[in-house]
């Protein structure tokens, strides 16, 4: 853990909370230095005009590839922010990226997807001694996710995919990714990284299965609706398990009751967005017929976020920076229960720097209200000299 107010070495912070997207920029990128730059990544509030962003971007550093996406909040150096233009400048000593648009994502063609993918790692040289791994940011509406970095999983070969699904705070409206001067919407950018600085992939949520298990008995699967649990209207089978009242269903209920469906030998959360008309359910992840779910009870998430950033490198050192992606269900349970500023100084303490997603994919998973994020710690040499 850190001090805080002590920055990363490795990466550039800016930031900025001006509403205007020129003087955002300006102020952002005021200690980017463009010619000592590999890429920047841009994680941009959706009360922000994202054209004179982008364009602003690009003016301002000169052709230095920006990737990134809109958002439902921003972990900067100050913790969480929901207004701010956060900037990540990654700089050519420490980074080599190679990106690709998967665009089209829905109807979703997973040997497309896959052949792309492949022939962009293939054109990635490798560089001798350097760590490599893959991040993903795709439209948090495509409602294809799942598909997608399962695939990518399979393609990539093992390689280590961490990602985040774009937001437009809490409206769901329209959510965009970013790459090479453009926003992209139904697509997703794919970067292949190699970095000198060894790195460690974490991912954690804070619920435990709990009660007798509950079937999905009619669905829209390509939709992520749900119309009936357990035999009943989904809205009101639902509020019946977690006690609320149907009309009292909103996003903080969503968020401190959500659904667990097993894999494997974990439980990963798919969080529901809304109760639409009918009584159906809005999922952010996967469903189908006949899925078995559990309810999930919810650890103390202070505690819970403090053990999962808690990671050290082989030599027991604090890392770098953590890169992170950041689900907002989490981010709206934790202002529910007035824990926004010590989650803030916990993620400054850690030097978290990232986004509040629409969902998080790990391990070629897409998942709901959890915490993924890549841990980067000071290269092998130089902690030799």
């Amino acid at each position: 853990m850190h001090e805080n107010g002590s920055s990363p070495s490795y990466v550039k912070v800016g930031r900025s909370d001006n509403p205007a997207a020129p003087l955002a920029v300006e102020e952002a990128t005021a200690e980017i230095r463009p010619s000592d730059t590999c890429f920047v990544m841009a994680f941009v509030p959706n009360a922000l005009d994202l054209d004179a962003t982008i364009s602003a971007l690009d003016l301002r550093l000169g052709g230095v590839p920006v990737f990134g996406c809109t958002t439902a909040g921003q972990i900067t150096s100050e913790g969480y922010e929901s207004e701010a233009l956060l900037l990540l400048a990654f700089p050519k000593a420490n980074f080599r990226c190679a990106s690709t648009l998967l665009d089209r994502l829905n109807p979703l063609s997973t040997t497309t997807i896959a052949a792309q993918a492949r022939r962009h790692a293939e054109k990635f040289r490798h560089t001798a001694g350097w760590n490599r791994l893959a991040l993903i940011f795709a439209d948090g509406l495509s409602k294809q996710e799942d598909v997608l970095v399962a695939t990518l999983e399979i393609a990539l070969d093992g390689l280590p995919i961490f990602g985040g699904s774009a937001g437009d705070g809490l409206l769901f409206e329209k959510t965009f990714v970013l790459h090479e001067g453009r926003a992209h919407t139904n697509a997703a950018v794919l970067l292949l990284i190699e970095t000198n600085l060894e790195f460690q992939g974490l991912g954690f949520d804070h619920f435990l299965p709990v009660g007798t298990p509950i079937v999905i008995t009619g669905a829209n699967p390509d939709e992520r609706l749900v119309y009936e649990i357990n035999g009943a209207p989904a809205a009101l089978e639902y509020a019946r398990l977690v006690g609320c009242p149907t009309e009292k269903l909103s996003p903080e209920v969503f968020a401190e009751n959500p659904l667990l469906v097993q894999h494997k030998s974990n439980h990963y959360v798919r969080a529901i967005s809304d109760a639409g008309t009918g009584h159906a359910l809005s999922f952010l992840a996967a469903i189908d017929d006949g899925l078995i779910m559990t309810l999930g009870q919810g650890q103390e998430i202070l505690e819970t976020l403090e053990a999962g950033l808690d990671v050290r490198d082989q030599k027991g050192r604090d890392p770098d920076f953590i890169l992170g992606f950041d689900c907002v269900l989490r981010k709206l349970e934790i202002e529910q229960k007035q824990l926004r500023k010590e989650v803030s100084d916990c993620l400054k303490s850690h030097r978290v720097l990232g986004f509040n997603t629409y969902g998080e994919q790990q391990s070629g998973v897409h998942m709901n209200q959890t915490f993924v994020g890549v841990a980067f710690f000071e290269p092998e040499e130089r902690a030799l000299n």
